[in-house]
């Protein structure tokens, strides 16, 4: 399925307990003209393949367009299971940024997940004091699947409680990713880079 030309839109694909009018992806949402939410039949039910089915069918729902995906804790983990049911670039999703991302072996999902590259451009963004995901495994995760790895140091599951709030570094983050859609179609990150920013 080709996508070329179309506009690139932000897909938010919150984790458990959806994201609140006072979380970082609410306020990311509210910047971007037609974005759209990925809803949950139950949100608290970390099902990873009804989650990633969930994904697909928000999608069909809005074909035509490609997609910068947005995604927190175990919303990380269903994206990452969505884009492993397709080949090199035939997602519409061409870019995600990837938050907090939920330790897939907290819910025995990690066979289930991709093995390789996602195959689109990514950050893996992680703390040093995330409950949900320790940075080592985060940063193994991120060389795993080529995204560049950043560490925000002590800042604990980047959510509501943690702060985040508005947060523009990811707004920052996913205009690159835009932006890098807009110029290829194809990129394949070969070799990752780690950085550190300073909150």
């Amino acid at each position: 399925m080709a996508y070329q030309g179309s506009k690139v839109r932000l897909l938010v694909v919150p984790g458990l307990g959806n994201s609140g009018p006072g979380h970082w992806q609410t306020w990311l949402q509210q910047r971007w003209r037609h974005s759209v939410r990925v809803e949950q039949d139950h949100w608290d039910t970390p099902d990873l393949d009804r989650w990633a089915d969930r994904i697909g069918e928000t999608l069909q729902a809005h074909p035509g367009h490609t997609w910068v995906a947005a995604a927190h804790s175990f919303g990380c983990l269903a994206l990452a299971r969505y884009l492993c049911r397709f080949s090199w670039n035939d997602s519409p999703v061409r870019a995600a940024l990837l938050a907090a991302t939920a330790d897939p072996d907290k819910f025995g999902v990690a066979a289930l997940l991709p093995q390789r590259p996602l195959g689109l451009p990514s950050y893996l963004v992680a703390s040093d004091t995330d409950p949900w995901m320790s940075a080592t495994k985060a940063r193994d995760w991120a060389h795993r699947w080529r995204s560049h790895f950043i560490n925000l140091g002590d800042v604990g599951h980047i959510n509501v409680e943690a702060g985040f709030g508005p947060w523009p570094q990811a707004h920052r983050l996913v205009q690159l990713l835009r932006q890098q859609v807009h110029r290829t179609q194809r990129w394949h990150w070969a070799h990752p880079l780690e950085l550190s920013f300073a909150v």
